[in-house]
């Protein structure tokens, strides 16, 4: 509990806004404007939406039917839209004809529908991709033709949207990890992937897509009549939306999964340009590609922590210039639209950022530019509380007079797409010069473009030429590709082929490249004959330690997997005092920013950023786990008590399990008789029976909880007589109220000291400020907003200021940590309407766990308090 228990009398303020409005942050010209919220009359929780050519909305329960709306004009006195649910095809609710959708499109005078559900009684569609049409002009759908089913695990990682392509004659769609790539007509990502990760793999401790195998989400293009696919994209998590720019060029913004926040496989939520042919390395559990690999691409903007929805242009928006240029992304876990600028650079673009609109429980969904010029945009999602948003532009805005071409495009984007036209297996015999003479490029977007059309190429025309290659850069590339297609038994062959190459006169960019091609090698076609073998580990035993990160975690993979003999000492070596890079993915948003913006992400955020894992050690321990030899006495010692410590940390719901499997896997190795020493050495007292979470040395809520309501709650407290001391106590611990609050001269110091709580407030004025934190705030403890020249802004307690800077906290596990904020960087700064305290802390109580906190509330902790003697207690509102 964060809990802000105003200190001051309640008073009462006049509304003057709608408190949806309210609470959004907007640019300075910009209105806002709340349409409908379709909760009202039971319409579900909208996700998707598209306008059809009628310019009325079409949108989309998540977990039920479509609706169309007609939208009053902008200005007009009423803003109540007409609604109708659309009826699809002979059936009769609570039937659903079409829905549970995920993606809409009106397109080729048809509504695209993608649908995520399992076929039953309610809605016999199963996943897949749906056409419906009017086909006899009565303003209704009443034809629904299949266009593809989709097997996996469907759902929030299934398919989702689906965009017009830029010429308007074909289609594309994006799925996310649960779905399985489908037998296509063609590929231009060449149709071999596989994990290709020689890190020894620990899947997801608490099970998620853990039997997910590459190449996670895809992107695909395909024809209206859906006879025709293509694959374009691979190796993604969960994009939900894609976009093209007026180029022609296509993004997404992907997602990672939090839960292993503070690992070093961890990647934030990242804006990828999606290229003809491109991988962007998602692999279940720790085997995430690093974005430095040459087989995947890097992103173009790493935003953050977050969970990425809808992605979209602002073309066709009645606004300033820059933000019709704009790639506006949409975060539902922290409420914020991003605003991504895209600069051509090279074959790629360089992106900035700000924050467009963001506001505080704001679960955005979907987005669309309407015909009128203004942004309309719906939250809601999982069955919470949803909501239809229209924002316009106040003042004159002027059509962009500067629409970017292909023509406009820098050298190195023109020649990626000549190169992309050889991404086909029937592309002609020129494109392997063409390739060749690219794969050395310093453009890394058209290197990879290179090594893609290579492999389209016969794999006899170029097999022997890349083995004789001379020049290192063009060798590393074709040999990729090699190993990706190579029959096996042919290791040796292409290590030695590396091997001519001279390491040590590399680049740093080359030698990750270097040995990432000698891991693909190893991956694919397993160890080499004895002899090579050896060569291979006296060729890079040389090199390690590099004292550069990450080519020291490549080097320390590679030598581990080959059981150099030295090569747990110098990793043991590393690991003792291995520092991260600060700069590493580094991301728009700050952690720290997010953690007052969502209650249920919040205090997870908080509680990671208090101690986090140090990554780089953490990669070194988890290459260790997998060690089969090279161990002694001393080093075992050393590592089990590293993992010990490790323990102490706070990463991602994931972190403790994650280390568990690590120390698990390096338990494997010890002799049966040394067994229960190092198991005891290594912390195993220290954990639950499945090793994914810390043994509680307290109680911890049985729930099962529930989402309470003061009106739930209240009747509840009338009688308080007879509770347990010690198990409020406990839950008074478990709900985070000690971590902030002082009580009895114990607990944290960023919220109200509580010792004198049920002298001066009622059970229903606690259960209130408790239940709903946002009700009543004191000043002294309200968080301030400080938007900042950069458009982005920081959140968090104004601890102090002078005439140079503000002084923030924004974490409540971490209260000394503060950041300095620059007044000169600083163009707005006002009180936030939201809580610190987050709402929701004591959902995980069930009713009697309710009763013992606030009895132990109500009794400022005094032990001796009537609350906890035997009789009947009434207690007053």
């Amino acid at each position: 509990m964060l809990g802000l228990f105003s200190c001051e009398p309640n008073e009462s303020t006049e509304v003057t806004e709608d408190p949806k409005v309210a609470k959004l942050k907007l640019p300075d010209g910009f209105r806002a404007e709340h349409i409908y919220s379709p909760g009202d009359m039971d319409q579900g929780s909208w996700v998707a939406m598209t306008f059809d050519d009628k310019n009325r909305l079409i949108t989309a329960d998540q977990y039920g039917f479509l609706y169309r709306l007609e939208i009053p004009e902008i200005g007009s006195e009423s803003l109540e839209p007409k609604i109708e649910r659309l009826i699809v095809g002979n059936v009769q609710a609570p039937e659903v004809g079409m829905g549970y959708a995920q993606g809409l499109l009106y397109a080729f005078n048809s509504l695209y529908v993608m649908v995520n559900h399992n076929g039953n009684e309610t809605f016999k569609e199963s996943t897949g991709l749906y056409r419906i049409q009017d086909l006899d002009g009565d303003d209704q759908y009443e034809t629904v033709t299949t266009i593809k089913l989709f097997s996996g695990r469907p759902g929030e990682h299934g398919p989702h949207s689906i965009k017009l392509s830029p010429d308007g004659q074909s289609l594309y769609m994006v799925a996310g990890n649960h779905v399985d790539v489908p037998e296509f007509e063609k590929y231009r990502v060449p149709p071999v992937w596989e994990e290709d990760n020689l890190f020894p793999l620990i899947k997801d401790p608490r099970g998620h897509a853990n039997e997910r195998e590459a190449p996670g989400g895809w992107v695909a293009k395909f024809d209206p009549e859906g006879k025709e696919f293509e694959l374009i994209s691979v190796g993604y998590r969960n994009p939900f939306d894609i976009a093209f720019n007026e180029a022609g060029d296509l993004f997404t913004y992907d997602s990672d999964m939090e839960w292993d926040f503070g690992m070093p496989w961890y990647r934030p939520t990242r804006i990828c340009h999606v290229t003809s042919g491109s991988e962007y390395g998602w692999r279940t559990g720790n085997s995430k590609w690093s974005p430095l690999y040459p087989d995947n691409l890097p992103a173009v903007l790493n935003i953050g922590q977050g969970s990425p929805t809808n992605v979209m242009f602002g073309t066709g928006a009645n606004f300033p210039e820059k933000y019709q240029k704009a790639l506006y992304a949409f975060d539902w876990s922290f409420g914020i639209i991003y605003a991504v600028d895209l600069q051509p650079n090279g074959a790629t673009y360089e992106a900035t950022a700000e924050e467009f609109i963001s506001g505080t429980a704001l679960p955005l969904t979907d987005g669309i530019i309407g015909p009128d010029g203004a942004m309309y945009f719906m939250t809601g999602g999982r069955r919470l509380e949803s909501d239809l948003y229209r924002v316009y532009y106040e003042g004159e805005a002027s059509p962009s007079q500067n629409t970017l071409t292909a023509e406009d495009l820098p050298a190195a984007n023109k020649l990626r797409r000549q190169i992309e036209e050889y991404h086909s297996s029937e592309a002609g015999p020129e494109g392997l010069d063409l390739a060749w003479e690219n794969l050395d490029h310093e453009d890394r977007f058209v290197q990879f473009a290179a090594r893609v059309a290579l492999e389209h190429q016969p794999f006899a025309s170029w097999k022997a030429k890349a083995v004789s290659e001379q020049n290192p850069v063009k060798k590393t590339q074709a040999i990729i590709a090699l190993a990706r297609h190579s029959p096996k038994g042919v290791s040796d062959l292409l290590l030695n082929s590396l091997m001519e190459i001279d390491y040590s006169a590399l680049a740093e960019g080359p030698k990750q490249d270097f040995l990432r091609a000698v891991e693909l090698v190893l991956a694919r076609q397993g160890n080499p004959s004895a002899a090579v073998k050896s060569k291979l580990v006296a060729y890079l035993d040389g090199n390690f330690p590099a004292n550069e990160n990450n080519l020291d975690r490549e080097l320390a993979k590679l030598l581990v997997y080959l059981e150099a003999d030295d090569a747990v000492e110098k990793t043991l070596a590393l690991l003792a005092n291995a520092k991260d890079d600060p700069d590493y993915q580094k991301t728009f948003t700050s952690s720290s920013d997010l953690i007052m913006r969502n209650p249920q992400y919040g205090m997870d955020i908080a509680n990671m950023l208090a101690n986090v894992p140090p990554a780089q050690q953490t990669y070194l321990a988890t290459v260790l786990g997998g060690a089969k030899a090279g161990w002694s006495d001393e080093a075992r010692e050393e590592y089990f008590t590293w993992i010990q410590d490790a323990f102490k940390y706070k990463g991602g719901r994931s972190y403790v399990g994650f280390i568990d499997r690590a120390r698990k896997m390096a338990l494997e190795e010890v002799p049966a008789s040394e067994f229960d020493k190092y198991n005891e050495l290594s912390g195993a007292a220290l954990l639950t029976s499945n090793g994914n979470d810390l043994v509680a040395s307290d109680i911890h809520p049985e729930g099962p909880g529930r989402r309470w309501t003061v009106e739930e709650a209240l009747p509840l407290v009338s009688d308080l007589s007879g509770r347990d001391f010690v198990r409020g106590k406990a839950m008074y611990a478990a709900t985070l109220c000690q971590s902030c609050h002082t009580m009895q001269g114990e607990g944290g110091i960023i919220g109200p000291d509580l010792t004198q709580l049920g002298t001066r407030f009622t059970p229903k004025d606690i259960l209130t400020a408790t239940i709903e934190p946002s009700e009543t705030i004191s000043e002294q403890y309200a968080a301030t907003i400080l938007e900042l020249k950069d458009g982005s802004s920081v959140v968090g307690r104004l601890t102090d200021e002078n005439e140079e800077n503000y002084y923030v906290s924004q974490n409540p596990f971490a209260p000394d940590q503060i950041r300095t904020v620059a007044k000169a960087n600083v163009i707005s700064k006002k009180i936030s309407e939201v809580s610190t305290m987050l709402p929701g802390m004591i959902n995980s109580l069930n009713e009697e766990e309710l009763k013992d906190l606030m009895a132990y509330l109500i009794s400022s902790g005094n032990p001796d308090h009537e609350v906890f003697k035997d009789g009947t207690l009434s207690m007053n509102e």
